[in-house]
């Protein structure tokens, strides 16, 4: 059995794995490509993983939340364009992603308007913007409930 890790500012991959109370060794064994030496280098940040390792680590740690912090983190493009998601409770996402949905009726037949020449005009913009940041509010906490979705299948408390 492999000894407990005492270091200090431990990345996100050690913490899921450690919150299994997993091995590096162990978790080796269950992503059966990554060896414990691989699971180390990626943990002492001595080397970047590559995401169809992170995908495993997700998997077998049972932490989905692993992919978006790699994307949102470490991927140079998922930096630019993927943000990052909290896990926060169902009750909240529903409650946020009702607020958005309801405070975008107010904005549906502005958006009308504005594209039902095919462009978006000068005069335009600070509205059309206003309504993107909107959607994109909504976009979050539609992919916030993903993640609850995904963590409570890799847990077993849902089925899909």
């Amino acid at each position: 059995m492999g000894k407990k890790s005492v270091r200090e500012n431990k990345n996100e991959y050690q913490l899921a794995r450690e919150k299994l109370n997993l091995t590096r060794e162990a978790a080796s064994e269950i992503m059966q490509y990554v060896s414990d030496d691989r699971i180390e280098k990626i943990e002492s940040c001595k080397s970047l993983p590559h995401p169809d390792e992170i995908m495993l680590m997700a998997k077998a740690y049972k932490a989905p939340h692993l992919c978006n912090y790699f994307c949102s983190h470490e991927c140079p493009i998922g930096q630019e364009n993927v943000p990052e998601l909290e896990y926060k409770s169902l009750a909240e996402i529903t409650l946020a992603m009702l607020s958005s949905l309801n405070s975008m009726d107010k904005y549906k037949n502005r958006l009308i308007e504005i594209t039902s020449n095919g462009r978006v005009d000068e005069d335009e913009v600070e509205d059309f913007e206003t309504i993107r940041e909107k959607l994109e509010q909504i976009s979050l906490m539609t992919q916030s409930l993903k993640l609850w979705v995904d963590k409570a299948i890799a847990d077993g408390k849902m089925k899909l």
